[in-house]
Protein backbone atom coordinates (compact mmCIF):
# COMPACT_ATOMS: atom_id res chain seq x y z
CA UNK A 1 0.00 0.00 0.00
CA UNK A 2 1.28 3.53 -0.91
CA UNK A 3 1.97 6.04 1.43
CA UNK A 4 0.38 9.48 1.44
CA UNK A 5 2.67 11.84 0.97
CA UNK A 6 2.06 15.20 3.25
CA UNK A 7 2.41 18.15 1.78
CA UNK A 8 4.35 20.91 2.38
CA UNK A 9 2.58 23.65 4.55
CA UNK A 10 3.81 26.53 2.37
CA UNK A 11 2.42 29.55 4.52
CA UNK A 12 4.09 28.50 7.02
CA UNK A 13 7.53 27.71 5.28
CA UNK A 14 7.33 30.76 3.81
CA UNK A 15 7.64 32.75 7.21
CA UNK A 16 9.87 30.08 8.59
CA UNK A 17 12.50 31.13 5.99
CA UNK A 18 12.46 34.79 7.36
CA UNK A 19 14.15 33.26 10.87
CA UNK A 20 16.58 32.13 8.70
CA UNK A 21 17.50 35.59 6.42
CA UNK A 22 18.11 37.33 10.11
CA UNK A 23 20.38 34.97 11.34
CA UNK A 24 22.62 36.01 8.01
CA UNK A 25 21.73 39.41 8.00
CA UNK A 26 23.16 40.01 11.95
CA UNK A 27 25.69 37.48 11.19
CA UNK A 28 27.07 39.05 8.25
CA UNK A 29 26.61 42.84 9.40
CA UNK A 30 29.25 41.94 11.78
CA UNK A 31 31.93 42.43 9.60
CA UNK A 32 30.92 46.32 9.36
CA UNK A 33 30.45 46.75 12.98
CA UNK A 34 33.61 45.54 14.21
CA UNK A 35 35.49 47.29 12.13
CA UNK A 36 33.41 50.69 13.31
CA UNK A 37 33.91 49.46 16.96
CA UNK A 38 37.85 48.89 16.46
CA UNK A 39 38.19 52.59 15.63
CA UNK A 40 35.24 54.16 17.88
CA UNK A 41 36.52 52.50 20.95
CA UNK A 42 40.14 52.18 20.03
CA UNK A 43 40.46 48.29 20.03
CA UNK A 44 43.43 46.35 18.85
CA UNK A 45 42.45 43.81 16.20
CA UNK A 46 42.11 40.88 19.19
CA UNK A 47 39.28 43.04 21.15
CA UNK A 48 37.75 43.87 18.08
CA UNK A 49 37.37 40.07 17.67
CA UNK A 50 35.62 39.57 21.29
CA UNK A 51 32.29 40.79 18.94
CA UNK A 52 32.37 37.27 17.14
CA UNK A 53 33.50 35.22 20.49
CA UNK A 54 30.31 36.84 22.11
CA UNK A 55 28.42 36.32 18.99
CA UNK A 56 29.32 32.78 18.49
CA UNK A 57 29.96 31.82 21.95
CA UNK A 58 26.38 32.14 22.70
CA UNK A 59 25.90 29.52 20.19
CA UNK A 60 27.99 27.08 22.37
CA UNK A 61 26.52 28.08 25.56
CA UNK A 62 22.81 28.40 24.61
CA UNK A 63 22.44 24.90 22.76
CA UNK A 64 25.04 23.24 25.70
CA UNK A 65 22.47 24.71 28.64
CA UNK A 66 19.59 23.12 26.22
CA UNK A 67 20.89 19.88 26.38
CA UNK A 68 22.08 19.47 29.54
CA UNK A 69 18.81 20.93 31.38
CA UNK A 70 16.83 18.44 28.91
CA UNK A 71 19.22 15.84 29.67
CA UNK A 72 18.41 16.88 33.81
CA UNK A 73 14.50 16.37 33.40
CA UNK A 74 14.95 13.59 30.98
CA UNK A 75 12.57 14.83 28.17
CA UNK A 76 13.47 17.08 24.93
CA UNK A 77 12.01 20.70 26.51
CA UNK A 78 12.07 22.00 23.11
CA UNK A 79 10.02 19.50 22.19
CA UNK A 80 7.50 19.69 24.47
CA UNK A 81 7.14 23.40 24.19
CA UNK A 82 7.02 23.09 20.80
CA UNK A 83 8.86 24.76 17.77
CA UNK A 84 6.59 27.43 17.15
CA UNK A 85 7.19 28.32 20.73
CA UNK A 86 10.84 27.87 20.94
CA UNK A 87 11.35 30.18 17.94
CA UNK A 88 8.71 32.75 19.53
CA UNK A 89 10.85 32.75 22.29
CA UNK A 90 14.07 32.68 20.80
CA UNK A 91 13.15 36.00 18.87
CA UNK A 92 12.29 37.66 22.22
CA UNK A 93 15.46 37.45 23.56
CA UNK A 94 16.90 38.47 20.39
CA UNK A 95 14.50 41.70 20.70
CA UNK A 96 15.79 42.27 24.37
CA UNK A 97 19.58 41.57 23.21
CA UNK A 98 19.27 43.99 20.09
CA UNK A 99 17.42 47.18 22.30
CA UNK A 100 20.46 46.46 25.05
CA UNK A 101 22.66 47.63 22.26
CA UNK A 102 21.28 51.07 22.13
CA UNK A 103 21.99 51.75 25.94
CA UNK A 104 25.16 50.29 25.54
CA UNK A 105 26.19 52.58 22.63
CA UNK A 106 24.66 55.41 24.18
CA UNK A 107 26.96 54.63 27.81
CA UNK A 108 30.26 54.18 25.13
CA UNK A 109 30.04 50.82 26.86
CA UNK A 110 32.07 48.20 24.60
CA UNK A 111 31.93 45.49 27.04
CA UNK A 112 27.97 46.30 27.36
CA UNK A 113 28.19 46.30 23.62
CA UNK A 114 29.51 42.23 23.87
CA UNK A 115 26.70 41.29 26.42
CA UNK A 116 24.03 42.59 23.86
CA UNK A 117 25.47 40.95 21.43
CA UNK A 118 25.65 37.78 23.44
CA UNK A 119 21.98 37.85 23.94
CA UNK A 120 20.94 38.28 20.48
CA UNK A 121 23.01 35.44 19.51
CA UNK A 122 21.63 33.50 22.52
CA UNK A 123 18.37 34.25 20.84
CA UNK A 124 19.42 32.81 17.82
CA UNK A 125 20.57 29.56 19.30
CA UNK A 126 17.42 28.68 20.38
CA UNK A 127 15.94 29.57 16.93
CA UNK A 128 18.11 27.32 14.80
CA UNK A 129 17.57 24.66 17.49
CA UNK A 130 14.21 25.07 16.69
CA UNK A 131 13.88 25.83 13.49
CA UNK A 132 15.88 23.52 11.70
CA UNK A 133 13.73 20.50 12.58
CA UNK A 134 10.78 22.57 12.16
CA UNK A 135 11.35 22.85 8.49
CA UNK A 136 11.42 19.26 8.07
CA UNK A 137 8.06 19.08 10.07
CA UNK A 138 6.59 21.45 7.53
CA UNK A 139 5.93 18.79 4.86
CA UNK A 140 7.09 15.19 3.73
CA UNK A 141 9.83 14.23 5.62
CA UNK A 142 11.79 13.39 2.34
CA UNK A 143 11.68 16.43 1.07
CA UNK A 144 12.89 18.15 4.43
CA UNK A 145 16.34 18.48 2.48
CA UNK A 146 14.82 20.57 -0.07
CA UNK A 147 13.09 22.51 2.74
CA UNK A 148 16.41 23.43 4.26
CA UNK A 149 17.92 24.04 1.01
CA UNK A 150 15.46 26.78 0.39
CA UNK A 151 16.14 28.09 3.91
CA UNK A 152 20.08 27.93 3.18
CA UNK A 153 19.42 29.82 0.56
CA UNK A 154 17.30 32.55 1.97
CA UNK A 155 19.99 32.59 5.03
CA UNK A 156 23.06 33.93 2.40
CA UNK A 157 20.71 36.21 0.83
CA UNK A 158 20.66 37.75 4.64
CA UNK A 159 24.48 37.80 4.73
CA UNK A 160 24.90 39.21 1.26
CA UNK A 161 22.78 42.17 1.77
CA UNK A 162 23.32 42.75 5.58
CA UNK A 163 26.79 44.36 4.77
CA UNK A 164 25.37 47.20 2.71
CA UNK A 165 22.23 47.71 4.58
CA UNK A 166 24.20 47.89 7.82
CA UNK A 167 26.68 50.40 5.84
CA UNK A 168 24.07 52.50 4.95
CA UNK A 169 22.99 53.21 8.38
CA UNK A 170 26.55 53.84 9.57
CA UNK A 171 28.13 55.59 6.71
CA UNK A 172 25.89 56.31 4.49
CA UNK A 173 25.94 56.10 0.86
CA UNK A 174 30.16 55.69 -1.17
CA UNK A 175 28.91 58.97 -3.21
CA UNK A 176 28.12 60.92 0.09
CA UNK A 177 30.30 63.10 2.04
CA UNK A 178 31.90 61.71 4.56
CA UNK A 179 29.85 61.11 7.39
CA UNK A 180 29.75 61.68 10.98
CA UNK A 181 29.24 58.41 13.36
CA UNK A 182 26.93 59.36 16.06
CA UNK A 183 25.19 56.69 18.40
CA UNK A 184 21.71 57.83 16.07
CA UNK A 185 23.33 56.15 14.00
CA UNK A 186 23.53 53.00 15.76
CA UNK A 187 20.29 53.50 17.76
CA UNK A 188 18.24 54.08 14.75
CA UNK A 189 20.08 50.85 13.19
CA UNK A 190 18.79 48.52 16.09
CA UNK A 191 15.78 49.62 16.83
CA UNK A 192 14.88 48.92 13.84
CA UNK A 193 16.11 45.55 14.09
CA UNK A 194 14.48 44.69 17.50
CA UNK A 195 11.44 45.68 15.56
CA UNK A 196 11.24 43.82 12.68
CA UNK A 197 12.65 40.59 15.31
CA UNK A 198 9.30 41.81 17.40
CA UNK A 199 7.05 41.70 14.42
CA UNK A 200 7.78 38.16 13.29
CA UNK A 201 7.61 36.52 16.89
CA UNK A 202 4.49 38.27 17.13
CA UNK A 203 3.50 36.99 13.85
CA UNK A 204 4.92 33.33 14.44
CA UNK A 205 2.47 33.46 17.85
CA UNK A 206 -0.60 34.61 16.86
CA UNK A 207 -0.67 33.11 13.24
CA UNK A 208 -2.00 29.23 12.57
CA UNK A 209 1.27 27.63 12.28
CA UNK A 210 1.67 23.93 13.49
CA UNK A 211 3.01 23.79 17.22
CA UNK A 212 6.05 21.17 15.60
CA UNK A 213 6.69 18.75 17.51
CA UNK A 214 7.83 14.84 17.32
CA UNK A 215 7.82 11.67 19.02
CA UNK A 216 11.18 11.33 19.11
CA UNK A 217 12.48 9.87 22.14
CA UNK A 218 15.18 11.85 24.33
CA UNK A 219 19.33 10.46 24.43
CA UNK A 220 20.64 11.24 27.03
CA UNK A 221 24.51 10.76 27.37
CA UNK A 222 25.90 11.12 31.22
CA UNK A 223 29.54 10.86 30.42
CA UNK A 224 29.10 12.97 27.37
CA UNK A 225 27.26 15.94 29.32
CA UNK A 226 30.42 15.73 31.68
CA UNK A 227 32.96 16.20 28.57
CA UNK A 228 31.16 19.08 27.50
CA UNK A 229 30.46 20.59 30.78
CA UNK A 230 34.36 20.28 31.25
CA UNK A 231 35.05 21.74 28.15
CA UNK A 232 33.11 24.75 29.27
CA UNK A 233 34.70 25.08 32.50
CA UNK A 234 38.35 24.90 31.62
CA UNK A 235 37.32 27.64 29.02
CA UNK A 236 35.80 29.64 31.97
CA UNK A 237 39.49 29.36 33.47
CA UNK A 238 41.27 30.85 30.38
CA UNK A 239 39.38 33.85 30.17
CA UNK A 240 39.75 34.65 34.16
CA UNK A 241 43.27 34.02 33.56
CA UNK A 242 43.58 36.35 30.65
CA UNK A 243 41.10 38.99 33.14
CA UNK A 244 43.75 38.68 36.05
CA UNK A 245 47.40 37.91 34.27
CA UNK A 246 49.71 39.20 31.79
CA UNK A 247 49.71 36.30 29.74
CA UNK A 248 49.55 37.23 25.59
CA UNK A 249 45.96 37.03 24.02
CA UNK A 250 47.85 34.79 21.51
CA UNK A 251 48.88 32.20 23.87
CA UNK A 252 45.85 32.01 25.82
CA UNK A 253 43.63 31.68 22.29
CA UNK A 254 45.68 29.20 21.03
CA UNK A 255 46.04 26.96 24.30
CA UNK A 256 41.55 26.96 23.84
CA UNK A 257 41.79 25.70 20.24
CA UNK A 258 44.46 23.05 21.85
CA UNK A 259 41.91 22.47 24.77
CA UNK A 260 38.63 21.82 22.77
CA UNK A 261 41.06 19.20 20.08
CA UNK A 262 42.26 17.78 23.47
CA UNK A 263 39.08 17.39 25.32
CA UNK A 264 36.94 15.66 21.62
CA UNK A 265 39.77 13.51 21.20
CA UNK A 266 40.17 12.34 25.47
CA UNK A 267 36.39 11.70 24.78
CA UNK A 268 36.50 9.24 22.21
CA UNK A 269 39.52 7.30 23.58
CA UNK A 270 37.33 6.95 26.68
CA UNK A 271 34.44 5.88 24.63
CA UNK A 272 36.26 3.47 22.66
CA UNK A 273 37.22 1.59 25.48
CA UNK A 274 33.92 1.55 27.45
CA UNK A 275 31.02 3.07 25.33
CA UNK A 276 28.04 2.93 27.70
CA UNK A 277 27.14 6.37 28.75
CA UNK A 278 29.00 8.38 25.81
CA UNK A 279 25.84 7.79 23.50
CA UNK A 280 27.02 9.91 20.03
CA UNK A 281 30.50 10.68 21.21
CA UNK A 282 31.32 6.92 21.10
CA UNK A 283 31.67 7.11 16.84
CA UNK A 284 34.98 8.45 15.83
CA UNK A 285 33.09 9.94 12.31
CA UNK A 286 31.25 12.38 15.74
CA UNK A 287 34.36 13.12 17.06
CA UNK A 288 35.82 14.17 13.75
CA UNK A 289 32.87 16.04 12.74
CA UNK A 290 32.58 18.23 15.87
CA UNK A 291 36.34 19.19 14.86
CA UNK A 292 35.68 19.64 11.48
CA UNK A 293 32.44 22.22 12.23
CA UNK A 294 34.44 23.80 14.95
CA UNK A 295 37.35 24.07 12.47
CA UNK A 296 35.26 25.48 9.45
CA UNK A 297 32.83 27.62 11.49
CA UNK A 298 36.29 29.30 12.43
CA UNK A 299 37.80 29.71 9.36
CA UNK A 300 34.62 31.05 7.58
CA UNK A 301 34.07 34.16 9.73
CA UNK A 302 37.86 34.52 10.33
CA UNK A 303 38.20 35.48 6.91
CA UNK A 304 35.27 37.64 7.21
CA UNK A 305 35.81 39.54 10.72
CA UNK A 306 39.34 40.31 10.29
CA UNK A 307 39.44 41.45 6.45
CA UNK A 308 38.11 44.71 7.39
CA UNK A 309 41.40 45.19 9.24
CA UNK A 310 43.54 44.27 6.67
CA UNK A 311 41.51 46.30 3.62
CA UNK A 312 42.65 49.51 6.13
CA UNK A 313 46.15 48.44 6.42
CA UNK A 314 48.36 50.74 4.17
CA UNK A 315 50.15 49.19 1.37
CA UNK A 316 47.30 45.99 1.15
CA UNK A 317 45.10 47.35 -1.41
CA UNK A 318 45.37 51.44 -1.64
CA UNK A 319 48.45 52.79 -0.60
CA UNK A 320 46.46 54.58 2.61
CA UNK A 321 44.27 51.88 3.12
CA UNK A 322 40.37 51.94 2.93
CA UNK A 323 38.09 54.26 5.06
CA UNK A 324 35.48 52.33 7.04
CA UNK A 325 32.37 53.08 4.60
CA UNK A 326 34.64 51.65 1.54
CA UNK A 327 34.61 48.21 3.46
CA UNK A 328 31.38 46.62 2.79
CA UNK A 329 31.44 46.22 -1.32
CA UNK A 330 34.33 43.54 -0.37
CA UNK A 331 32.52 42.20 2.66
CA UNK A 332 29.07 41.71 0.25
CA UNK A 333 31.36 40.03 -2.23
CA UNK A 334 32.65 37.25 0.72
CA UNK A 335 29.08 36.53 1.56
CA UNK A 336 27.84 36.96 -1.74
CA UNK A 337 30.57 34.24 -2.70
CA UNK A 338 29.31 31.85 0.12
CA UNK A 339 25.78 32.51 -1.37
CA UNK A 340 27.05 31.56 -5.00
CA UNK A 341 28.12 28.27 -4.06
CA UNK A 342 24.71 27.55 -1.68
CA UNK A 343 22.24 28.49 -4.40
CA UNK A 344 24.50 26.20 -6.69
CA UNK A 345 24.85 23.34 -3.97
CA UNK A 346 21.14 23.29 -4.19
CA UNK A 347 20.87 21.92 -7.56
CA UNK A 348 20.66 18.55 -6.76
CA UNK A 349 17.01 18.86 -4.89
CA UNK A 350 15.51 19.79 -8.01
CA UNK A 351 14.08 16.93 -10.51
CA UNK A 352 16.14 18.09 -13.48
CA UNK A 353 17.57 15.46 -16.68
CA UNK A 354 21.76 15.39 -16.25
CA UNK A 355 21.73 17.81 -18.92
CA UNK A 356 19.70 20.11 -17.40
CA UNK A 357 21.88 19.82 -14.13
CA UNK A 358 25.17 20.57 -15.58
CA UNK A 359 23.54 23.91 -17.17
CA UNK A 360 22.19 24.60 -13.96
CA UNK A 361 25.94 24.09 -12.28
CA UNK A 362 27.71 26.35 -15.03
CA UNK A 363 24.41 28.92 -15.19
CA UNK A 364 23.57 29.68 -11.47
CA UNK A 365 26.63 30.55 -10.01
CA UNK A 366 27.05 33.41 -12.76
CA UNK A 367 23.63 34.26 -11.62
CA UNK A 368 24.28 34.78 -8.14
CA UNK A 369 27.68 36.35 -8.99
CA UNK A 370 25.37 38.98 -10.81
CA UNK A 371 23.14 39.67 -8.37
CA UNK A 372 25.96 40.58 -6.05
CA UNK A 373 27.07 43.08 -8.10
CA UNK A 374 23.76 44.40 -9.22
CA UNK A 375 23.27 45.06 -5.48
CA UNK A 376 26.60 46.90 -4.54
CA UNK A 377 25.75 48.90 -8.05
CA UNK A 378 21.94 49.38 -6.41
CA UNK A 379 23.92 50.78 -3.43
CA UNK A 380 26.74 53.28 -5.43
CA UNK A 381 29.41 51.21 -5.20
CA UNK A 382 31.64 50.53 -8.18
CA UNK A 383 31.54 47.11 -9.22
CA UNK A 384 34.34 47.47 -12.39
CA UNK A 385 37.46 45.75 -10.43
CA UNK A 386 34.91 43.27 -9.09
CA UNK A 387 34.53 41.88 -12.61
CA UNK A 388 37.53 39.77 -12.94
CA UNK A 389 36.24 37.84 -9.38
CA UNK A 390 34.30 36.04 -11.92
CA UNK A 391 37.58 33.83 -12.85
CA UNK A 392 37.31 32.47 -9.08
CA UNK A 393 33.62 31.54 -9.93
CA UNK A 394 34.62 29.30 -12.94
CA UNK A 395 37.44 27.43 -10.48
CA UNK A 396 34.46 26.91 -8.44
CA UNK A 397 32.13 25.75 -10.72
CA UNK A 398 34.83 22.95 -11.95
CA UNK A 399 35.14 22.15 -7.93
CA UNK A 400 31.23 21.33 -7.97
CA UNK A 401 31.67 18.95 -11.15
CA UNK A 402 35.03 17.21 -9.24
CA UNK A 403 32.72 17.07 -6.02
CA UNK A 404 29.99 15.31 -8.03
CA UNK A 405 27.97 16.45 -4.89
CA UNK A 406 29.82 13.28 -2.64
CA UNK A 407 30.72 14.18 0.77
CA UNK A 408 34.34 13.33 0.71
CA UNK A 409 35.04 14.51 -2.49
CA UNK A 410 33.92 17.75 -1.98
CA UNK A 411 35.17 18.30 1.02
CA UNK A 412 38.52 16.97 -0.28
CA UNK A 413 38.39 19.59 -3.31
CA UNK A 414 37.51 22.43 -2.16
CA UNK A 415 39.58 22.46 0.94
CA UNK A 416 42.42 21.54 -0.95
CA UNK A 417 41.50 24.81 -3.26
CA UNK A 418 40.75 27.01 -0.28
CA UNK A 419 44.19 26.15 1.38
CA UNK A 420 45.54 27.00 -2.05
CA UNK A 421 43.96 29.98 -2.08
CA UNK A 422 44.68 31.66 1.46
CA UNK A 423 48.19 30.45 0.30
CA UNK A 424 48.13 32.61 -2.72
CA UNK A 425 46.32 35.66 -1.01
CA UNK A 426 49.07 35.77 1.75
CA UNK A 427 52.00 35.75 -0.82
CA UNK A 428 50.45 38.94 -3.14
CA UNK A 429 48.72 42.17 -2.29
CA UNK A 430 46.04 44.26 -4.62
CA UNK A 431 43.25 42.90 -6.08
CA UNK A 432 44.66 39.37 -6.94
CA UNK A 433 44.90 39.09 -2.82
CA UNK A 434 41.76 40.17 -2.10
CA UNK A 435 39.92 37.90 -4.93
CA UNK A 436 42.05 35.16 -3.45
CA UNK A 437 40.84 35.76 0.37
CA UNK A 438 37.04 36.25 -0.88
CA UNK A 439 37.39 32.61 -2.74
CA UNK A 440 37.69 31.05 0.61
CA UNK A 441 33.63 31.90 0.63
CA UNK A 442 33.13 30.08 -2.70
CA UNK A 443 34.79 26.84 -1.10
CA UNK A 444 33.29 27.15 2.24
CA UNK A 445 29.78 27.41 0.98
CA UNK A 446 30.04 23.72 0.39
CA UNK A 447 31.49 22.80 3.49
CA UNK A 448 28.83 22.52 6.32
CA UNK A 449 26.95 19.39 4.70
CA UNK A 450 29.59 17.72 3.61
CA UNK A 451 31.20 17.57 7.13
CA UNK A 452 27.47 17.22 8.28
CA UNK A 453 26.52 14.00 6.46
CA UNK A 454 29.87 12.15 6.90
CA UNK A 455 29.66 13.25 10.87
CA UNK A 456 26.58 11.62 11.37
CA UNK A 457 26.82 8.94 9.01
CA UNK A 458 25.51 5.55 10.90
CA UNK A 459 24.56 7.11 14.18
CA UNK A 460 21.44 5.17 14.12
CA UNK A 461 19.11 6.54 17.14
CA UNK A 462 21.80 9.07 18.18
CA UNK A 463 21.86 11.10 14.78
CA UNK A 464 19.46 14.05 16.58
CA UNK A 465 21.86 14.11 19.58
CA UNK A 466 25.05 14.35 17.55
CA UNK A 467 23.46 17.15 14.98
CA UNK A 468 22.75 18.89 18.35
CA UNK A 469 26.88 18.30 19.22
CA UNK A 470 27.80 19.52 15.89
CA UNK A 471 26.04 23.05 16.34
CA UNK A 472 27.71 23.35 19.40
CA UNK A 473 30.96 23.30 17.51
CA UNK A 474 29.51 26.61 15.83
CA UNK A 475 32.09 27.71 19.18
CA UNK A 476 34.71 27.61 16.02
CA UNK A 477 33.45 30.99 15.32
CA UNK A 478 33.74 32.52 18.67
CA UNK A 479 37.93 31.32 19.25
CA UNK A 480 39.66 31.07 15.70
CA UNK A 481 38.78 34.83 14.92
CA UNK A 482 40.68 36.43 18.41
CA UNK A 483 43.72 34.01 17.84
CA UNK A 484 43.87 35.33 14.14
CA UNK A 485 43.38 38.95 15.70
CA UNK A 486 46.19 38.09 18.33
CA UNK A 487 48.32 37.31 15.62
CA UNK A 488 48.15 39.99 13.33
CA UNK A 489 48.63 42.35 16.91
CA UNK A 490 51.43 40.47 17.71
CA UNK A 491 53.25 40.84 14.27
CA UNK A 492 51.68 43.99 13.45
CA UNK A 493 50.72 41.95 9.89
CA UNK A 494 47.27 41.25 9.53
CA UNK A 495 48.28 40.15 6.13
CA UNK A 496 50.50 37.22 7.31
CA UNK A 497 47.76 36.36 9.78
CA UNK A 498 45.95 34.88 7.18
CA UNK A 499 48.26 31.84 6.84
CA UNK A 500 45.52 30.70 10.54
CA UNK A 501 43.11 30.49 7.69
CA UNK A 502 45.45 28.43 5.20
CA UNK A 503 46.13 25.98 7.94
CA UNK A 504 42.47 25.60 8.80
CA UNK A 505 41.36 24.60 5.32
CA UNK A 506 44.45 22.23 4.97
CA UNK A 507 43.25 20.46 8.45
CA UNK A 508 40.01 20.11 6.69
CA UNK A 509 41.46 18.53 4.16
CA UNK A 510 43.09 16.23 6.25
CA UNK A 511 40.15 15.32 7.91
CA UNK A 512 37.88 14.61 4.76
CA UNK A 513 40.91 11.63 4.05
CA UNK A 514 40.46 10.46 7.58
CA UNK A 515 36.34 10.39 7.71
CA UNK A 516 36.29 8.69 4.70
CA UNK A 517 38.42 5.64 5.87
CA UNK A 518 36.53 5.49 8.98
CA UNK A 519 33.41 5.31 7.46
CA UNK A 520 34.88 2.76 4.74
CA UNK A 521 35.69 0.52 7.93
CA UNK A 522 32.13 0.43 9.43
CA UNK A 523 30.79 -0.42 5.41
CA UNK A 524 29.28 2.46 5.00
CA UNK A 525 29.37 4.44 1.70
CA UNK A 526 30.95 7.04 2.37
CA UNK A 527 30.37 9.22 -0.97
CA UNK A 528 26.75 8.94 -0.52
CA UNK A 529 24.67 12.56 0.59
CA UNK A 530 23.53 10.99 3.44
CA UNK A 531 22.25 13.94 5.17
CA UNK A 532 22.26 17.34 6.92
CA UNK A 533 22.37 20.93 5.31
CA UNK A 534 22.91 24.45 6.44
Amino acid sequence: MSQTKQPTNGGALATLVIVFFFWGFIAASNSIFIPFCRTHFHLNQFQSQLIGSAFYGAYFIGSLFLYLLSSLVGYDILNKIGYKRGIVLGLLISVAGALLIIPSANFNSFPAILGSFFVVALGFSLQQTAAQPFAIALGDPATGTHRLNLAGGINSLGTTLGPIIVSYFLFGTPSAASKIITVTNINTLYLIVAAVFLAVALFFAFSKLPEGKDDAAFEGSKKASMSLVTLTVLMLIIIMIGQFTSIGKLELTGLTILLVFAVLFISYNKASKTSDGWGAMKYPQLILGMIGIFVYVGVEVTIDNNFGALLKSPGYLTTAGLLDKEISKYITLYWGSLMIGRWTGAIGVFNLSKIGKTIATIVVPFIAFAFVLFINHTYGNSIRDLLPYSCWVAVAVIAFFIGQQKPVKTLLTVALLATAAMLLGVSSKGLFSVYCFMAGGLFCSVMWPSIFALAVAGLGKYTSQGSAFLIMMILGGAVIPPFQGSIGDKTNNMHISYLVAAGCFAALAILAIRMRTILKSQGLNFDEQIGGAH
